[in-house]
């Protein structure tokens, strides 16, 4: 009995090493960052989840942030340091890894941390989905976006301000990590 019991537990492990291999050549596993309030508007209530899933030519980022004014445009990035300090700006400028210039999502030439801006339904609500081809998981890679951090500004995006649009103040920060 006990060598089937072994027998099975090695089975188990061969398929979850075969399922875990098979989001590999994508760029490896999710990665999620946990939204939180800064300090740069008072009272705050912005709050949300981010997740990074790998898909064959890039990386779906879906989620939600809650506790946006009703019907407002926020400008929302990838920051190049994994860091929410000093009320978001110790993540530093977008992330930029091609040294494009700041510009609307999928523009041509634009930083690879530029995401859609998100747009709060009437109960503070944003949710999305969108796929980034300029974005990665893979460790080591240039554009691997695992240990920086996202970004929700205050503001809407105006898409041609240097560097960062004009989107004014971080108002909820998350470091992006693997699970």
């Amino acid at each position: 009995m006990s060598r089937r019991i072994i027998a099975l537990a090695a089975a188990f492990a061969a398929a979850g090493t075969l399922a875990a291999c098979g989001t590999m050549g994508q760029g490896g596993a999710a990665a999620t960052a946990t939204l939180a309030p800064t300090g740069a508007i008072s009272p705050n209530p912005t709050m949300g989840k981010v997740t990074f899933t790998p898909i064959a030519n890039g990386v779906r980022v879906s989620g939600d942030v809650r506790g946006l004014p009703p019907g407002t445009e926020h400008g929302f990035h990838i920051h190049e340091k994994g860091d929410c300090g000093d009320n978001g700006n110790a993540s530093g400028g977008h992330f930029n890894p091609a040294g494009g210039t700041h510009g609307k999502f999928a523009a041509p030439g634009s930083h690879a941390g530029e995401l859609p801006s998100l747009v709060a339904d009437a109960g503070g609500v944003a949710k999305f989905s969108v796929e980034v081809h300029a974005l990665s998981l893979t460790e080591g890679a240039a554009n691997n976006v695992v240990g920086r951090a996202v970004v929700v500004h205050r503001d809407r995006d105006d898409f041609t301000t240097q560097p960062a649009g004009n989107s004014g103040p971080r108002i909820a920060c998350g470091v992006i990590t693997r699970g």
